[in-house]
């Protein structure tokens, strides 16, 4: 064999211990291994994802048998582009080879790694190993211009002529100066160029999913355009919103996502508080979608036309947000689906409509598609795929997905990669609070973002748990957290109790814990009067108009929008990965560090997760990792007021009172 074919590294049919091999099947089967590839979801059935200018870091176990020294390189290329990419990758040791790559383009994009045995940088390792322990070298120095001339027969044009002067010039310097020349690393490039790559291996394409920068790093701000109104009585429009956008800009959020703003059913409206029966005047939910007026294609009429909703894009836009919208696969009982398409729901036995549930709740007000009824395929996939597309393109780039867990998953998997195939820039988030495993699985099928278990992470431990686990594999390659702090559907218990202190708390931990949080309209107020024993909102914004006062006293405003300037201007807090805990002897402070992979940026941060009383510790400095010995100096800076000081030594000493503020956000520095 002449080692020169390609070999797929990937296992055979019968790669089975209790299965014996043959002789053409090892004749065949590639002698160099590589192996434990990263990033890789599922063997490669899955992208892994990737942010469009940021480095994605490729690692793999590459070997083979006896002491040849390999060469390993890293391709990469866009899905749709036959043109590979290359780039030599190096080992810091054990069989471990690194590289990394950075697309600079949205959508889908291939790696993989070839290997081969390379005689040249082996010769020149035993010649160096020689040479400097003394032996004589004049048999090696023969083999190197043999091996000159080998590369010479397989070369022309120029590198065949810079090869004929290296191999005439080698005879006429004295033998120091020849193991020099062999050994000088452009000597090393012209022969790694005329190398035929023995015994070339080369493994499976891997995928990678390149996202724009929102989808890592993004701060939602969700409110009712209906609420944004003077009075109750008075149905707030699109026209209205134009007068929030400022403060929304104001306090640093890039993302204004709307729940679903579609015509609202009248057959089995929910009234206040989720009652079965409206009132004259009640709203309704704006999840019951659909009315005469129309379906998820539509603009319910009390919120102002088409064109007023492109006059709030553009002008959000003006202000650095962009709108989100809720897609939201559920009906009313009056959606025209219903009378236009009735074969793509289920029906029961008496000819009514089977209506959500999720025992003990019940949502008369909705009903359910049935994805694979007989004529629902491929009808009303094609529908939903085609509802998403006309709001992309009256200028929507970001959907949030209402319960995505209850549908099928080869239907998002579907519908994410062709919107996205005409529109890559288009950011999907999951609201599933579901099972991990199914959580991970919309993540790896398409979904950008994800709402996550943040909201019942109270305790030091179960955060730190939580956030050390998705710094993970599998979970940092499939999953970006969004740290919402509440949602209409969730008043968690903590911050019904916590008083201003417990907003604070939590909207640090998600402004620091992640690159991408949101929060619900009246967060900033401390809104958190629950229905009594649940997590839910007492007077629910779902089921009636809203207004609020903004300006209000004990209002958490300039917090919130210095946490989010905080956010903007340190790129260690720009994503959820490269979190790092440290000693702090307190179980109510919840101490971690985040840094860029250079050091440049380095932001300490130390939470009370107290809102009720003063909490104390010691803590250490990570010294370590700036280089430092233990009695060090170091400057900080307290990014909250802008207060700089030098600490003296690794071990230090806080004190936080929540009446004042319920946490500290550093950056240190080493002195120059």
């Amino acid at each position: 064999m002449s080692g020169n074919e390609p070999f797929e590294s990937v296992p055979m049919a019968n790669d089975h211990p209790d299965q014996a091999i043959s002789l053409s099947q090892a004749l065949l089967a590639p002698r160099i291994v590589i192996e434990d590839t990263q990033p890789v979801l599922d063997a490669g059935t899955f992208a892994t994802k990737a942010v469009r200018g940021q480095p994605v870091a490729v690692s793999s176990k590459v070997y083979t048998d006896g002491h040849d020294r390999l060469a390993v390189t890293l391709h990469w290329r866009q899905a749709h582009s036959r043109r590979w990419h290359c780039t030599p990758m190096h080992s810091p040791g054990n069989d471990l080879w690194l590289a990394e790559f950075t697309p600079q383009e949205l959508g889908l994009h291939l790696f993989s790694i070839e290997a081969w045995i390379d005689p040249f940088a082996t010769y020149c390792h035993d010649l160096e190993k020689k040479y400097h322990a003394g032996v004589d070298v004049t048999l090696e120095l023969e083999e190197g211009r043999l091996l000159l001339g080998k590369g010479i027969e397989r070369s022309d044009g120029l590198l065949r002529e810079q090869l004929e002067q290296l191999q005439q010039r080698l005879p006429t310097l004295a033998p120091d100066d020849q193991v020099a020349l062999l050994l000088r690393a452009d000597t090393a490039l012209l022969m790694s160029e005329a190398e035929h790559r023995s015994y070339l291996t080369r493994s499976a394409e891997f995928p990678v999913d390149v996202d724009r920068e929102q989808a890592l790093f993004a701060s939602w701000y969700e409110l009712f355009p209906r609420s944004i109104t003077d009075r109750p009585e008075r149905h707030g429009t699109f026209n209205d919103v134009h007068q929030r956008l400022p403060m929304i800009r104001d306090m640093g959020f890039d993302v204004l996502y709307f729940p679903p703003i579609h015509p609202i059913g009248n057959k089995h409206r929910k009234g206040r508080n989720n009652a079965l029966q409206a009132e004259p005047g009640d709203p309704g939910s704006p999840y019951a979608i659909g009315s005469p007026e129309g379906g998820h294609d539509a603009i319910h009429p009390q919120l102002g036309s088409r064109e007023d909703f492109r006059r709030l894009v553009a002008a959000a836009a003006e202000h650095g947000l962009e709108i989100a919208l809720d897609f939201a696969i559920q009906c009313s009982q009056d959606h025209p689906w219903l009378t236009e398409h009735p074969g793509w729901f289920s029906w029961r036995p008496d000819g009514t409509i089977r209506y959500a549930e999720n025992p003990p709740k019940k949502y008369q007000d909705i009903v359910n598609v049935d994805f694979y009824a007989a004529e629902a395929v491929p009808s009303l996939w094609l529908a939903l795929r085609d509802v998403v597309v006309g709001w992309v393109e009256e200028g929507v780039r970001t959907f949030r997905v209402d319960n995505p867990h209850t549908k099928p998953l080869p239907f998002w998997q579907w519908l994410i990669a062709n919107v996205r195939s005409r529109y890559p820039d288009v950011i999907f988030l999951a609201e599933a609070f579901t099972r991990p495993a199914m959580m991970a699985r919309l993540g790896k099928v398409g979904y950008a973002q994800s709402y996550t278990y943040f909201t019942w992470r109270n305790t030091k431990q179960e955060l730190r748990e939580y956030l050390q686990e998705l710094n993970q594999a599998p979970w940092r390659h499939c999953y970006r957290p969004n740290f919402f702090v509440n949602t209409p559907d969730i008043n968690p218990y903590f911050l019904q109790t916590s008083g201003r202190a417990g907003f604070l708390i939590r909207a640090a931990l998600a402004t620091m814990g992640s690159g991408l949080w949101g929060m619900y309209s009246g967060f900033e107020l401390c809104e958190g009067t629950p229905l009594p024993g649940k997590e839910e909102y007492l007077d629910s914004e779902k089921y009636e108009i809203r207004p609020r006062d903004f300006t209000q006293p004990g209002n958490i405003v300039a917090e919130i929008a210095q946490l989010n300037r905080i956010r903007r201007q340190n790129r260690a807090l720009q994503t959820h990965l490269g979190i790092e805990f440290f000693n702090c002897w307190n179980d109510n402070i919840l101490y971690f560090g985040k840094r860029t992979p250079e050091r440049d940026n380095y932001i300490l941060v130390a939470v009370s997760l107290d809102p009720h009383n003063a909490q104390e510790a010691h803590f250490e400095l990570p010294l370590w990792e700036l280089g430092l010995d233990d009695a060090a100096d170091t400057h900080g800076e307290d990014l909250m007021n802008g207060h700089r000081w030098t600490w003296h030594g690794k071990t230090q000493w806080m004190r936080i009172e929540p009446w004042h503020l319920p946490f500290g956000i550093w950056r240190i520095e080493k002195p120059y």
